[in-house]
């Protein structure tokens, strides 16, 4: 795969933007494990509304991601960037419908989430805060760091429970895979559900919460990391042009008409 060299991705020191680094303070300080079990109570009833893929696609384009660091591009031009470095490599069909659709849980902030509930970079809650997260200082003010249980390194979990079983900070992720896991196979819904999760797919923590299945699939994490942070360029695709192969991919995995 092409990649951007020219530039450092997800470089959260050197003069990154100050919305950035806002956005870490607030995600680490309200992202409680009760906060994270309401949302899901909340949202994955998905009855806000019905659309298709590509109808969300346009839905989704007018948010602007305060916790990237990287780049002014809309959402529909990151899609169809990662989808189309895909594409362009060789990859089956699911892969770049998975790369299309990656990050269309986002829609959250359109149904009036604030970004610190919806993006960035995601943990686990309920268990000891791993130091291999960005800005883990911003922990400190977290309801949670105050209660012991929560601060163990196993915490409210049994070892190797599996990630199914984890509470991971709220966010686009999870709201997506619960949108589109009966359309896909496991290798995509690994790649939706977890490519947030850099903690555990380029850092190495909270392996101690993995079972079997979640180390078989992490090379599929890892096999879709590449393509979501290193096709951000400077060049725009077409999105007209671009649009009839992917409404035919769309129809050969999803009906016309998801609950989000």
């Amino acid at each position: 795969m092409e990649t951007n060299t020219e530039h450092k991705f997800r470089d959260y020191e050197a003069e990154a933007r100050d919305t950035v680094k806002t956005f870490y303070r607030l995600n680490h300080t309200h992202q409680t494990l009760d906060f994270v079990r309401k949302q899901k109570a909340d949202y994955l009833a998905l009855n806000r509304r019905e659309m298709g893929i590509w109808e969300a696609m346009e839905f989704l384009n007018e948010l602007i991601d305060d916790s990237d660091p990287d780049g002014d591009f809309t959402q529909i031009e990151h899609l169809l960037m990662t989808s189309e470095a895909i594409r362009k490599d060789g990859h089956p069909d699911w892969f770049v419908l998975t790369g299309l659709i990656h990050d269309l849980g986002k829609i959250l902030c359109l149904f009036g989430e604030p970004q610190w509930a919806v993006v960035g970079d995601t943990f686990a809650t309920g268990c000891k805060y791993s130091e291999k997260c960005v800005y883990p200082e911003f922990f400190a003010d977290n309801p949670d760091s105050r209660v012991p249980a929560y601060q163990t390194e196993y915490g409210i979990y049994e070892p190797e429970t599996g990630l199914d079983n984890v509470h991971l900070s709220w966010g686009h992720d999870e709201y997506l895979y619960n949108v589109v896991k009966d359309h896909l196979p496991d290798e995509a819904l690994y790649m939706i559900r977890f490519h947030s999760f850099y903690p555990w797919h380029n850092e190495g923590a909270y392996t101690h919460l993995t079972n079997a299945k979640d180390r078989q699939l992490l090379s599929a994490v890892r096999a879709f990391n590449p393509y979501d942070l290193y096709t951000k360029t400077d060049e725009r695709p077409d999105v007209e042009a671009l649009k009839p192969y992917y409404l035919e991919l769309i129809a050969k995995f999803f009906p016309a008409k998801l609950r989000w």
